[in-house]
C-alpha cells in the first residue's frame, strides 16, 4: 500500500496534552525495525473443509514464496478520549503477498497496519502494539499484544499441526492425512510436495530454526500478539456470513489468531535485516478446531 507524498495525520482540532511517547523517536516503539521490504521462503498449512464426497477435510501444504513491505504513516495518530486524555499513536501500512513456491500459484494478499500505542489510564494498559489486517477469504481481524526487545536469539516454540474438538486444545487427534507416507487423496500431492518433509508437518516451526541455525544474534525484537487476550480487552475476528455459517455450523469460521514476529539483528549489523514470524490461525468447522499454521523467514531488501 502506498500513501500520497503529501498525506499526513493532522489532528482537527490538534489535540491538547496528548498521552505521547517521550521523544519522536519513540514514536514507533518496537515496530521501528519493521519498515522496509522483505522477501524470502516459508511454510504453509491449512486444514481447509471439504465438501465433496469422501470426507471433511483436506490439508493443504505450501511451501512458500513472500513479499512483505511496512511503510510509516506520516503524522501522529489521534485517538480521543472520554474517560482520559486523548492519545496520539503511530503506525505503519503492510501488504503481505504469499504464493506457493511449487506450483507458482498466489496463496495469499494481506493489507492492514501496525500500530503503537502508549500507556493509557482507563483502561490502564502498559505501552501495546496492534496489528490491524484485512483477508482476502472474508475474515479480519484485530490482534494486541507486546513487543520486546532482548539481546538473544528468537526463543521459537514448537507447533503440532493437530486439531481438537472445539474448546478442548489438550484432547488432540491424529488423521491419516498428517503421514505422509500414508496415500491420501485429501492432502497436497504431486510437485505440490516438492521439499516437505514428515519433520516439516510434525512441526513447522522446524522450518523457522533451521534457517537460523549457525547464526549469531546480536538482539531480537519479539511482536506477540493475539485476538483473544484476557489480560488486553478488545481484540478479535469477523468472518462473512459465509465462513460463519448458520443453523449447521460454519463453513470455516476463523476463530482467532496468535502470531510471533521477530525483528531479528545478527551479528555485525546494526539494525533488524532479517524477520521470522509463527502464525496460528484457528478455523473450526465440523465440531473441530483445525490449525492453519504459516511461518516464514524474510530478509530486509530495501
Amino acid at each position: 500500500m502506498e500513501l500520497t507524498p503529501d498525506f499526513s495525520f493532522q489532528p482537527l482540532p490538534p489535540i491538547q496534552e496528548p498521552i505521547a511517547f517521550a521523544t519522536a523517536s519513540d514514536a514507533l516503539g518496537p515496530l521501528a525495525g519493521l519498515s522496509g521490504k522483505w522477501s524470502g521462503q516459508g511454510f504453509n498449512v491449512i486444514w481447509r473443509p471439504n465438501h465433496t464426497a469422501g470426507q471433511d477435510r483436506f490439508l493443504e501444504l505450501n511451501l512458500t514464496s513472500e513479499v512483505l513491505q511496512f511503510t510509516a504513516i506520516p503524522g501522529n495518530i489521534p485517538n480521543r478520549g472520554l474517560l482520559q486524555p486523548d492519545i496520539n499513536m503511530h503506525g505503519l501500512t503492510y501488504l503481505q503477498q504469499i504464493s506457493d513456491s511449487n506450483l507458482h500459484a498466489g496463496l495469499h494478499i494481506e493489507p492492514g497496519l501496525w500500530a503503537s500505542i502508549p500507556a493509557t489510564s482507563d483502561p490502564h494498559e502498559t505501552p501495546t502494539v496492534a496489528r490491524l489486517a484485512s483477508i482476502p477469504h472474508g475474515t479480519t481481524i484485530l490482534a494486541q499484544g507486546t513487543g520486546v526487545t532482548s539481546a538473544a536469539a528468537p526463543s521459537i516454540p514448537d507447533i503440532t499441526i493437530k486439531p481438537f474438538p472445539i474448546g478442548k486444545p489438550n484432547s488432540r487427534i491424529d488423521f491419516p492425512e498428517q503421514n505422509l507416507a500414508t496415500p491420501s487423496n485429501f492432502r497436497t500431492s504431486g510437485a505440490g510436495l516438492t521439499g516437505i518433509t514428515q519433520h516439516m508437518v510434525n512441526n513447522p516451526s522446524t522450518v523457522l530454526r533451521a534457517a537460523i541455525a549457525g547464526q549469531h544474534f546480536h538482539s531480537t525484537t519479539t511482536l506477540h500478539v493475539t485476538t483473544k487476550d484476557p489480560a488486553i480487552p478488545g481484540g478479535g475476528t469477523s468472518n462473512t456470513a459465509f465462513l460463519h455459517g448458520a443453523a449447521h455450523g460454519p463453513n470455516a469460521d476463523a476463530a482467532g489468531v496468535r502470531a510471533t514476529f521477530w525483528l531479528e539483528t545478527l551479528q555485525g549489523d546494526t539494525s533488524p535485516a532479517q524477520l521470522q514470524y509463527s502464525q496460528i490461525v484457528m478455523l473450526n468447522f465440523n465440531g473441530l478446531s483445525w490449525p492453519h499454521v504459516t511461518v516464514a523467514t524474510l530478509k530486509k531488501t530495501a
